[in-house]
Order: structure tokens, then sequence, then C-alpha cells
């Protein structure tokens, strides 16, 4: 129970990795404000756990993640609810595979906004009740192509990039306030993208992977629990990858 009393809330928690992370820290004794982008999947993936743990402290909304306001409101109401917001996982976030020529500058800013001014949105509301409260863990979801870079979809992997820099530097700017901010980095993941593709795909894609295999929601979740537990109350600025030596 690395995570008993806490409180958290996890964007983009109805499905793949977010729910893992969802199901990781319920089963670790945190109470969980699941947020997805629409009702119906909300409540889907509240049904879902609730017919594995009827007991489970979980809760759903579905705010726009790009107004503050919105997100303000949830995450005050979280804190009302359970007395506490202790942890932040900014999850949610979409990929994007398009040529650079073809690219319209319209779909490089929608993914911006989701999976980098979402995260700055949802941090600076969390950061705000956690100096308050004297201290909280903020974690984001970044990717190995924030390393790496990816060959299309230039816009995936700029945002990853800049989620790393707001991280590193959130990090150093939030220290004085107990707030530790760190990332997750993970590589090729069995969400169910993966999943639809075709045999010979896949294991095209896990070749060059020493494991010989591509990742679990649940591995990634590890990673997400480790950094939010008082096991790493000690660690704070980092980016960890959990990919299986892909790029190495």
């Amino acid at each position: 129970m690395l995570l008993q009393g806490k409180v958290a809330v996890v964007t983009g928690g109805t499905r793949g990795i977010g729910f893992a992370i969802v199901k990781k820290f319920l089963e670790n004794g945190a109470k969980v404000a699941l947020l997805g982008s629409r009702q119906e999947t909300v409540d889907k993936a509240l049904q879902k756990i609730k017919e594995e743990d009827a007991n489970a402290e979980v809760v759903g909304y579905w705010p726009n993640l790009m107004d503050a306001s919105e997100v303000e409101e949830v995450f005050t109401k979280v804190k009302d609810m359970y007395g506490s917001l202790d942890i932040l996982v900014n999850n949610a976030g979409v990929s994007a595979r398009e040529s650079f020529y073809d690219y319209k500058p319209e779909e490089f800013e929608k993914v911006i906004d989701l999976n980098l001014n979402s995260v700055f949105i949802c941090a600076q509301a969390a950061a705000k009740i956690m100096k308050e409260q004297g201290g909280g863990v903020i974690l984001n979801t970044s990717s190995m192509v924030s390393l790496y870079g990816q060959p299309a979809g230039v816009s995936y992997p700029a945002s990853k990039f800049a989620v790393n820099g707001l991280t590193k530097s959130l990090a150093r700017e939030l220290g004085k306030d107990q707030i530790r901010v760190n990332a997750v980095a993970p590589g090729v993941t069995r969400t169910d993208m993966v999943a639809a593709l075709p045999e010979d795909m896949v294991k095209r894609i896990t070749a060059p992977i020493p494991l010989g295999r591509v990742g679990e929601p649940e591995e990634v979740a590890n990673a997400f629990l480790f950094l939010a537990s008082d096991m790493a109350s000690y660690v704070t600025g980092e980016i960890l990858s959990v990919d299986g030596a892909a790029m190495t």
C-alpha cells in the first residue's frame, strides 16, 4: 500500500496506460479521480473498476483540459471531497503520424494544446493546492520519442520534448514548496493502438528492442507508482524511460 491515504488525479485515465495507472494507484491505497474527454468513456471506465472492486474509492470527471477554470473547478471538487490533492498524473495526450509536407498548422496546434498546454494548465491548478497543503507530486507522461524523435508526425515528439523541459523546470521552481515533478517516457506499449496492429508489424517494431517484446501498460504504471510514492521522496526533475532499452 505505497499510496495509502493519498489522493490522486489522473488525466487520460479511461484507457491504456492511464487506466492502468488508475488501477495501480487504487490497489495501493489511493483515492483516485480519473479524468477523460467524454462522459461515456469516463462512465465506462468507472463501471469496469467497480465491477472488479465495488469498494474502490474512485470518481470521474470530463473537463476541457484546455480551460483553466474547468480544471480548477474539478481539482477543487476533488480536494473538498477527499481533503487533499497529493498526486497529479498528466497522462492525457494524442499521437500524430502526418507527413511534415502535408501538415496543417491547425492540426499541429491541436496536438500541442492537449499534449503540452493542458499539462501546464493542470500542473498550475494542482500546484496551487499542493503549495497550500505543504507539498505534492506532479507526474507527466512523456515518450521515448521525446529523446529520439520520430520519422513523421513532428508535433508529437515536439510536444513531448517540451513536456520534458516543463518537467525539469517545474522541478527546480516548485522544489521549495515540496512539490516533486517527474516524467515517465514509455516506449512501445500494448495499448489499443498497438494491439490492433498486424502481427508482422508488431514483430518489426519489437525486433530492435533488447527485451524482445512490447511493454505492458501495467509495467509503465509501476514506474508512475514508484515516482508517486515516498520511495521516490528525493527524486525530482527526472525523465524515467520505460522502453526495454529500445533506443540504446
